[in-house]
């Protein structure tokens, strides 16, 4: 069995955790807030950007009763999924604001700083 050598520090790709909040009068389902985040980075920067932006939703650190989530996105690409994120107008026929609260390196001070 052949194993492969780990990654070099330098090599791997930097993520950043993006705390977001959805502000909205009514409450809605996760998995359709969650699917249009995904729909609006694809929208705005296609397949290929969405791809190497490798967002990923961490769905366990949702809280329905702050509205608050997290999301890893690459370093490069933080920009973009904040903008992303603002174009996003309503969720399942309901108008929502979805803002940014804060951007971490690390999760737990991501978690700790913002999700208070």
């Amino acid at each position: 069995m052949i194993k492969n050598k780990p990654l070099l520090p330098t090599l791997k790709e930097k993520k950043r955790y993006v705390v977001f909040e959805v502000i909205s009068k009514s409450d809605f389902d996760k998995e359709k807030l969650f699917s249009a985040i995904q729909d609006s980075l694809l929208r705005l920067i296609g397949t290929l950007g969405a791809g190497q932006a490798g967002l990923s939703i961490i769905k366990k650190r949702y809280d329905e009763g702050k509205k608050r989530g997290i999301a890893k996105v690459n370093n490069l690409f933080v920009d973009k999924f904040r903008m992303a994120m603002a174009l996003i107008k309503e969720i399942d026929g309901k108008k929502v604001i979805v803002r940014t609260v804060g951007v971490s390196g690390i999760l737990k001070q991501a978690q700790k700083k913002y999700m208070v």
